[in-house]
């Protein structure tokens, strides 16, 4: 089974020609509104590709809180570890698309009202997983608390350090996979890609966009190279990333193949407008492979 602790947020979309300056208001084209968060968003890519996959977070009291909830039901997703809290609202993105390319302002709200304190409530579940995944869009002393729980019981770890801040030594110790892309890499370890994973073999993975991944497998840098593409939406491309590669390592395959696996899947997820609308199913991410 695949844990994935983090984010639900209901994403706001707006498509744009250009991005207003500070006290400018220009027209947009397009508006959407799509269930998201980094934490839902990759639940629904993993359950998409066939995994087995259980949610833990938090939504709101509220409209987007129940819309949430009853996506992740949709796509099987075990949902009983999604808490509903009237101390806040539920999270919404909000997302300017230009170009095929993104920028998003996220208001936590439910997501930020956790503490480290009831992370322990979650062990069993922890057990009871292969692989728990992690980003960084939930209280960080929750986080940690969390990732040493399942470091304690031997529970693979991926931890997607996204939005990007400074990490303890002790949570990077024990993630298992560490998978910023390129401007996350430098916010994190002030070091060329290249260099971060040397001094994480077989642990970083630095996301290219469309030049795929690179990690280090303990002798040499190792490229695993992208798909092309007509990209026409990059949101939740990362997310799905993360999804796949969560469910490739459950299947046990090995890591240049599980890479190559979510390279596919992430390529195909930017065909389509919107983070979940646009993640593939396994039999795509087959097709791509194979092509």
């Amino acid at each position: 089974m695949i844990t994935v602790v983090g984010s639900l947020n209901m994403d706001l979309v707006v498509h744009t020609k250009n991005v207003p300056a500070i006290g400018e208001t220009i027209l947009g084209d397009d508006f959407f509104t799509f269930p998201g968060g980094k934490g839902a968003n990759q639940a629904v890519a993993a359950a998409r590709l066939a995994g087995n996959v259980t949610m833990v977070g938090k939504v709101g009291d509220d409209l987007y809180g129940n819309t949430l909830i009853q996506t992740l039901k949709d796509e099987g997703i075990h949902s009983s570890y999604v808490h509903v809290t009237d101390q806040a609202k539920s999270g919404v993105a909000m997302i300017t698309v230009t170009n095929q390319d993104n920028s998003i302002i996220v208001a936590p709200g439910a997501n930020y009202a956790w503490n480290r304190e009831e992370a322990e409530s979650f062990r069993d579940v922890i057990k009871q997983s292969t692989i728990v995944v992690f980003q960084l869009e939930t209280p960080l002393p929750f986080i940690e608390e969390m990732i040493s729980i399942a470091h304690y019981e031997n529970v693979d770890i991926i931890l997607n350090p996204a939005p990007a801040v400074q990490l303890s030594s002790r949570i990077l110790e024990q993630a298992t996979y560490i998978t910023p892309n390129e401007t996350e890499c430098d916010i994190l370890f002030g070091v060329s890609p290249e260099e971060a994973v040397r001094n994480y073999p077989n642990k970083v993975i630095v996301t290219l966009g469309k030049n795929g991944a690179m990690y280090c497998n303990g002798h040499s840098v190792v490229r695993i190279a992208g798909f092309d593409t007509e990209a026409v939406d990059s949101t939740g491309a990362g997310d799905t990333f993360n999804g796949a590669l969560a469910v490739a390592l459950t299947d046990q395959l090995p890591l240049n193949e599980a890479l190559e696996f979510a390279n596919a899947a992430a390529s195909l997820s930017v065909e389509k407008h919107g983070a979940q609308q646009g993640m593939p199913t396994r039999e795509e991410v087959h097709k791509r492979l194979s092509s």
